[in-house]
């Protein structure tokens, strides 16, 4: 999954934002936001849950994704502010308490995510240099990646199309050895519709599109630059959703290619699935040389992804903080640095609390693995999001319109709330547990919300941008 850099509420309302951003320009955002490091990550659960025909989750998440992102750009074209899904439920329901669940829920699906991804990063760097623990390892690149932040070291969007092609690279790699294999007339295509997994074919592809969907999230945070955008209401639609399609096609390919040069068996067992193609042999050069550069791109990528969401933890906290919904504190700024540093150091406590607590759950053998189980409460927070993004944009039809709002088809729509319904609910009945995480998670976000209300002031309304 990757994040964007994030304009908060908060700083949609204190000033205007620049725009520079091309559509170009975004629509490599888009696709540098969407084709992130999840796949690099979770590709060996989805494997798992479906069997060889696991490139089919992939198809059905980025298509109910695609849909979603559509009405995502239907408000973005009445609202090109940069508040993002706060504000879109904010309009549709005037409700201060659900926006701030909104807000929480964003947040905490960034410190799921970071989790998820730091411990894939591990997974990939001991591939490399096998001797620290895995724990220790994942609580160093938070506190590397938040040092960073501190010192104040942001990406912008052509930094962001930079990192981009490098995450792209190690994808065309998986690509080429798939092409090749094919050539070779070594292709086994009956794997392509192999279910493997027990229950019926249905149902698996269901929970395997529960994990992949881990990888199509990011395009959300594109919203968040509407205000830096050149003519949003043109670039939008077709930067957003046309940047979502390619990665689409990229991760349907990459699952082919992966799905015919390695068995499911292997894939399913590897914390490092992709390296798995790699190592294949099929390509006539190196193995090991081949597969510690491509160790290299994966963790760049993940490096990246994890990055920007250690950049928009502390962001949001510090516009909750302004808002009054969370104590002063977070909104403090380092005097030399600039840097928001209380939500820093907050956001790399809960983030290191969950790979912790995480870690322990998972040697007592309980549940899932570290990666699925963050993965799979990202995905419960961000489906509820996008699922109250979606009944927003059918909510305002009418209103805030003229002729430059571009309008999502209606009957997709509806589709694509009833399928981000439907993957909420199968997740929530395959892994109940993820619900008590998702619980602890906003749990945080009340207990500071309450601190505010009996130690701070209350002057000021949340913002609807």
């Amino acid at each position: 999954m990757a994040e964007g850099p994030v304009t908060t509420q908060a700083d949609a309302t204190d000033h205007e934002l620049t725009r520079s951003i091309t559509g170009k320009q975004l629509f490599f955002y888009t696709l540098g936001d969407v084709l992130g490091s999840g796949i690099y990550v979770l590709i060996g659960l989805v494997a798992a849950a479906v069997g060889g025909a696991f490139w089919i989750a992939f198809a059905v998440g980025v298509t109910i994704a695609a849909i979603t992102g559509s009405a995502y750009a239907e408000l973005v074209t009445k609202y090109p502010r940069a508040a993002g899904a706060a504000l879109y439920v904010n309009k549709a329901f005037g409700s201060r308490a659900l926006t701030f669940l909104v807000t929480v829920s964003f947040l905490s699906a960034s410190f799921a995510a970071a989790g998820s991804l730091a411990t894939g990063f591990a997974q990939y760097f001991a591939e490399i240099w096998s001797a620290p623990p895995a724990l220790l390892v994942t609580i160093g690149f938070v506190l590397v990646l938040t040092v960073i932040n501190f010192i104040g070291i942001t990406e912008s969007v052509v930094v962001n199309m930079l990192m981009t092609f490098v995450e792209v690279t190690g994808l065309l790699i998986i690509m080429l050895i798939g092409v090749w294999h094919v050539a070779s007339g070594d292709a086994d295509f009956g794997r392509l519709v192999d279910f493997s997994a027990e229950g019926s074919p249905a149902l698996a592809i269901l929970a395997g599109v529960a994990l992949s969907f881990f990888a199509m999230t990011g395009f959300e945070n594109t919203a968040n630059v509407a205000e830096e955008t050149l003519d949003p209401h043109r670039s939008f639609p077709r930067s957003l959703i046309g940047g979502m399609a390619v990665a689409g096609v990229v991760y349907v390919l990459v699952s082919i290619a992966a799905a015919l040069t390695v068995s499911t068996g292997d894939l399913a067992n590897s914390d490092a699935a992709l390296l798995e193609v790699v190592k294949s042999g099929i390509l006539p050069v190196d193995t090991g040389l081949l597969g510690t550069v491509f160790s290299v791109i994966a963790m760049v990528a993940i490096f990246n992804t994890t990055l920007v969401a250690v950049v928009t933890q502390p962001r949001i906290l510090y516009g909750m903080a302004r808002e009054d919904i969370v104590p002063d504190a977070f909104g403090r700024l380092h005097s030399s640095r600039r840097s928001p540093w209380v939500g820093l150091v907050f956001s790399a406590v809960v983030v290191v609390a969950l790979l912790v607590i995480g870690t322990l759950v998972t040697e007592s053998g309980a549940g899932l693995d570290l990666v699925g189980r963050l993965a799979t409460v990202t995905v419960l927070f961000l489906l509820f999001i996008y699922a109250l993004v979606i009944v927003s944009a059918l909510r305002l039809r009418g209103q805030d319109e003229d002729h430059r709002t571009f309008r999502a088809n209606t009957a997709l729509l509806v589709a694509g709330l009833v399928g981000n319904a439907a993957i909420l609910v199968w997740t929530i009945y395959d892994d109940p547990t993820s619900l008590l995480w998702c619980a602890g998670l906003v749990a945080v976000g009340l207990v500071l919300f309450v601190i505010e209300q009996l130690t701070g002031t209350r002057d000021r309304p949340l913002t609807d941008a």
